[in-house]
């Protein structure tokens, strides 16, 4: 609604992961740099972390984009919610392999093996990428190491990178899955956006986008944004999208902070959000209180 009125090519707060709007700043391009790095080097297990938002979708279609096709096969699951031979036959789908209906697991772990070495003799590496990796059963998380034991004397025939939310971390700590956790050697965790990088962060997206004009969003619109995104992403492109379709509204082409506030109060994670952080403070003051009170009753006592 609002492009033609901001001089935008496309929509620059888009939720769709777009790798056109990848931002090579900060701690996207630390991570996206740690996975090259590994990737090289042939490890077998690679693990990027994040809250809910953070950009990780993004990240691994970035970084998938950023191999070279000539040097690497690659292959995307988005969703892991599999049972191990399901899994199988996702990964064995990704590298288009012919595959009957009939076959048993045995017979297409085998397939797989055989399609991998293919690749290897060919000089080129496999990688899997996994989206939603918190969400695999531990059975299939435990039948994707078996198919990373694979290798030739000098490399492993398929590399994978797990893409999670911190409850990733928590399953792999666990006891049946930790041989995994000990072959991840390189792994990374997105942090939260900064109030300088959400101001360079909403910059880019709007470059980007076409956007030629003043910054459309003032220090204390920055600020307010900031503060109600709490620097993560999704967020941040949620309330940005909606502050310009408020000045849009207005006729206007500088955002405000007010603007910026009655974007966030639309937005649910954004109040949901702050009355868990209230909720929290006040229990925790209610604990307190509690033991001051029991303290006091202590001290008191005859």
């Amino acid at each position: 609604m609002y492009l033609e009125h901001f001089g935008l090519g496309e929509a620059p707060f888009s939720l769709t992961p777009d790798t056109h709007f990848f931002i090579s700043s900060g701690c996207h391009q630390e991570a996206l740099n740690t996975l090259l790095v590994a990737i090289a080097g042939g490890e077998g297990f690679i693990k990027i972390t994040g809250e809910v938002g953070t950009g990780k979708s993004i990240l691994c279609r970035k970084f998938l984009a950023s191999l070279d096709p000539d040097a690497y096969t690659t292959a995307y699951i988005p969703n892991p919610q599999f049972d191990p031979q399901t899994l199988q036959y996702a990964l064995a789908e990704e590298l288009k392999m012919p595959i009957g209906e009939d076959v048993n697991r045995h017979q297409l772990l085998s397939a797989l093996t055989m399609h991998l070495m293919e690749i290897a003799r060919s000089g080129k590496g496999a990688v899997l990428c996994i989206d939603e990796a918190q969400a695999m059963p531990l059975e299939t998380l435990e039948a994707l190491r078996l198919l990373t034991n694979l290798e030739t004397e000098k490399r492993k025939l398929l590399q994978v990178v797990l893409f999670g939310q911190p409850e990733l971390d928590q399953k792999l700590s666990q006891e049946s899955v930790r041989q995994i956790n000990q072959r991840i050697t390189f792994q990374y965790r997105l942090r939260l956006l900064t109030e300088e990088e959400t101001r360079y962060y909403v910059n880019q997206r709007l470059s980007i986008a076409g956007y030629r004009g003043e910054e459309p969003f003032g220090s204390d619109a920055v600020k307010k944004l900031y503060k109600a995104s709490r620097g993560v992403p999704r967020l941040i492109n949620i309330i940005a999208h909606k502050s310009l379709m408020l000045c849009y509204g207005k006729g206007r082409h500088k955002v405000d902070a007010a603007m910026v506030d009655m974007a966030a109060e639309d937005t649910p994670s954004v109040w949901q959000a702050k009355r868990d952080a209230r909720w929290k403070w006040w229990v925790l003051g209610a604990l307190a209180l509690a033991g001051m009170g029991g303290f006091m009753a202590w001290v008191l006592a005859p």
